[in-house]
């Protein structure tokens, strides 16, 4: 007949994920330490744990994100990584392999993101809107550029009136990149680089069936990267 294995009790499975990867309390550390050397199936557990850290680790350095998004991403790795320890040293190595796949996922998708190319700028109310303000992010993705554009100080417009945004260049060319009536969160598009047309600039409109900019500028901002 086969030995029934030894099934782990709580806390140790726990702990023993966390001795693999350094967190482990010091006062616990010890004399986990003992019992996994006097333990044939403790030692293989924690060596399947050294493993996984050892490739997430690896994994991680070779993907390194910008600081803004693993502010972002990084408590939910750490979330995810939690609750795979629990899993990884009940289940043993497949599930070692399945999480560790995982999270490198994870780390690609974060990859994919840090390479992006992206611009901000500071936009300020011109004379005709003293009390504007507002900021935008510039973000490279396959299809264009898409911006990410928030204002305050702005009123509302509906009807036949709206508010314009546009991309300018040093000689002046403007590029229209959206419409919009309030602008709180405002999602626009842009199929020119901010690297050549490095202003940004929102004018008051109205459907008037002339696609020329009106000058009359609400919000003015110079684009500069940020990644």
């Amino acid at each position: 007949m086969r030995p029934m294995r030894r099934r782990l009790r709580d806390p140790e499975p726990v702990e023993l994920a966390a001795l693999a990867d350094g967190s482990l309390a010091p006062d616990r550390r010890a004399p986990l330490e003992a019992e996994v050397a006097a333990s044939p199936e403790l030692g293989h557990l924690l060596a399947e744990q050294q493993r996984a850290v050892a490739l997430v680790r690896g994994a991680a350095i070779e993907v390194e994100a910008p600081a803004s998004l693993r502010v972002r991403v990084e408590p939910k790795v750490r979330a995810a990584r939690a609750q795979g320890r629990r899993r990884l040293v009940l289940l043993g190595g497949a599930a070692t392999a399945a999480a560790v796949a995982a999270l490198a996922v994870a780390l690609v998708v974060v990859s994919s993101h840090s390479s992006r190319e992206r611009f901000r700028t500071a936009l300020a109310g011109t004379t005709l809107a003293p009390g504007a303000s507002g900021d935008a992010t510039l973000t490279k993705t396959s299809s264009g550029w898409r911006i990410e554009l928030r204002a305050t100080g702005l009123p509302h417009r509906a009807g036949r009136r709206f508010y314009e945004a546009w991309l300018r260049n040093p000689a002046g060319v403007l590029v229209p990149i959206g419409t919009f009536n309030d602008g709180r969160e405002v999602t626009l598009w842009a199929g020119v680089s901010p690297k050549e047309f490095t202003t940004l600039t929102v004018t008051r409109e109205q459907a008037d069936g002339d696609q020329a900019s009106s000058g009359e500028k609400v919000l003015v901002g110079t684009i500069s990267g940020t990644s």
